[in-house]
């Protein structure tokens, strides 16, 4: 049975950016191309709109690029009860205000019981204080909280 991931905007934003000249970028960047592929064929992989909605945006010919890169995926609704745990996430202080589409992601997997979202948002989404409090947060409300972590760990694990 596959595992089930969420990809959080940042990741498919790394996939098709330009070739960066930064060696910690680059690095992202490499590490998205080398997951992306198993995405389909190890995972049943999932966006939401608002990953749809966030990709969208910018540089239209970029724009058109993650769009078409998330085209595959199926598509989770943002329902009234990830509305209530992502406002949850946000009055609890696992995410900072202000950074609400990032609690909105972490709901989304959670209410659709995603087990893994995978992110390269360590500065508000994937680090160890924020992964703590969030966990705590979204079991206070009673689910299991997915696993957050970045395409380099997911390859990790698979090893």
């Amino acid at each position: 049975m596959k595992k089930s991931v969420y990809i959080e905007t940042t990741v498919v934003s790394y996939l098709t950016a330009r070739p960066s000249r930064d060696v910690v970028i680059a690095g992202h960047q490499e590490a998205t191309r080398e997951l992306w592929p198993k995405l389909g064929d190890k995972y049943d992989a999932f966006v939401s709109v608002l990953v749809q909605k966030e990709a969208g945006g910018g540089d239209a010919d970029q724009a058109e690029k993650r769009l078409a890169a998330l085209a595959e995926f199926e598509v989770l609704e943002t329902t009234k009860d990830a509305l209530s745990l992502a406002q949850h996430i946000l009055e609890g202080s696992g995410i900072p205000e202000g950074y609400a589409d990032d609690a909105l992601h972490i709901a989304i997997a959670t209410v659709h019981g995603v087990e893994s979202i995978v992110t390269w948002n360590f500065a508000h989404m994937n680090n160890p204080f924020t992964r703590q409090r969030i966990r705590q947060l979204v079991e206070a409300k009673g689910y299991i909280c997915p696993e957050l972590c970045s395409p380099d760990e997911l390859l990790e694990s698979e090893q």
